[in-house]
């Protein structure tokens, strides 16, 4: 027998092969979780929908190791409807269309599908599109950007774990254990820093900890755990924050905080390239006719790169970051291009007036 992409895999639940801490400790009721008290405390957003009998189509948004996925399941046992699982990664329109299909002729016995989607933003827009009809006219419910998609559906924004939260999750894998986490005071809260606000990750760390039997400081907790790098991934949500973030940080002329934002993209291994790139852009777009010499500097930082590379050339980029956060501002030239194009769009072939047009023949000088 064939077997599907939605097919559950047959895995060994054996004392051999047990669940990872992190597994173990998943929340199984909305009381469980822990940092999403705006949602699932009491008079909570999604409590109150749960609370209702009837989800409408959601996108769960939010940093890693936050309880997406955890918060989708949960929602999936409060409801009497078939749960089905896909992740944009690894699937496409085609099977979207099994999944509708199935969809479908449940519902015509009766029955409805909540169906949930990891990562649905790394769909493309002809693949998001697909989802409309299903969730016009009611045949799936879905969890998880186009316009489209996003106005028929309600978001909910989950929070980054904070100090407390993750504290939380530590007592809880202790209990779990049975022990305490054979660490300091200092090296705990190290620990805690170490998981960046992700729950599922202080658990997986929490665990290599309690295989430990000597008590751990700071230094010791480092040498057993390499440090984590700040949260930071060029193809993921964090990329456009840091950009968008040192890019609002030039415009509000504050040259430390564009400095900061740069250097976490730096140490998260953007390409400076890139950053050049878009600093070249603050030159034109925020700076402007204010001083026209901006772009000149955003290109020389660029060149300077191309041929030295780092770390000399990131100095030049950084010297150019400082240079358009103290510059004057002026949007003029980009908002006057905008309303050109815009313009021209509208008016679609109208000729050029007859005195500023090239007349080479004496019938067009006529």
């Amino acid at each position: 027998m064939s077997s599907t992409l939605f097919d559950s895999p047959q895995i060994d639940l054996s004392k051999d092969a047990p669940h990872p801490l992190a597994d173990r400790l998943r929340p199984q009721d909305l009381d469980a979780i822990v940092g999403q008290d705006h949602l699932v405390g009491e008079g909570g957003a999604l409590r109150r929908m749960l609370d209702k009998g009837n989800p409408p189509s959601l996108i769960l948004w939010g940093p890693p190791g936050c309880g997406k996925t955890t918060m989708a399941r949960i929602i999936a046992r409060h409801t009497d409807l078939h749960f089905e699982q896909i992740s944009a990664i690894f699937s496409g329109v085609a099977d979207l269309k099994r999944v509708f299909e199935s969809a479908k002729l449940r519902r015509r016995n009766g029955r409805g599908t909540l169906l949930f989607v990891d990562e649905i933003h790394r769909f493309n827009k002809s693949q998001q599109d697909a989802f409309l009809p299903v969730m016009e006219d009611g045949t799936i419910i879905l969890f998880e950007l186009n316009g489209a998609v996003l106005s028929r559906s309600q978001v909910l924004v989950l929070k980054r774990l904070d100090g407390e939260a993750l504290e939380n999750i530590l007592r809880r894998a202790e209990n779990e254990a049975g022990k305490k986490l054979p660490l300091d005071e200092n090296a705990r809260e190290t620990l805690k820093a170490m998981a960046d606000g992700d729950g599922r990750y202080a658990l997986n760390l929490a665990e290599q900890v309690l295989a430990q039997d000597d008590a751990l400081d700071i230094e010791g907790l480092t040498q057993l755990l390499q440090k984590r790098a700040p949260l930071y991934d060029k193809k993921d949500d964090s990329h456009y924050n840091l950009i968008s973030a040192l890019h609002k940080s030039v415009r509000g002329s504050d040259a430390d905080a564009a400095l900061y934002w740069l250097s976490r993209m730096l140490n998260g291994g953007e390409d400076p390239r890139y950053i050049a790139r878009r600093v070249s852009r603050m030159a034109v777009e925020d700076i402007g006719m204010a001083d026209p010499q901006a772009l000149q500097v955003a290109l020389n930082a660029w060149e300077m790169y191309e041929r030295v590379g780092s770390p000399e050339g990131e100095l030049a980029i950084a010297q150019a970051v400082i240079y358009m956060a103290t510059a004057p501002k002026s949007n003029a030239a980009y908002k006057a291009i905008g309303a050109a194009r815009r313009a021209a769009k509208e008016t679609g072939s109208l000729m050029p007036p007859k005195h500023i047009l090239n007349a080479p023949t004496k019938l067009m000088k006529n």
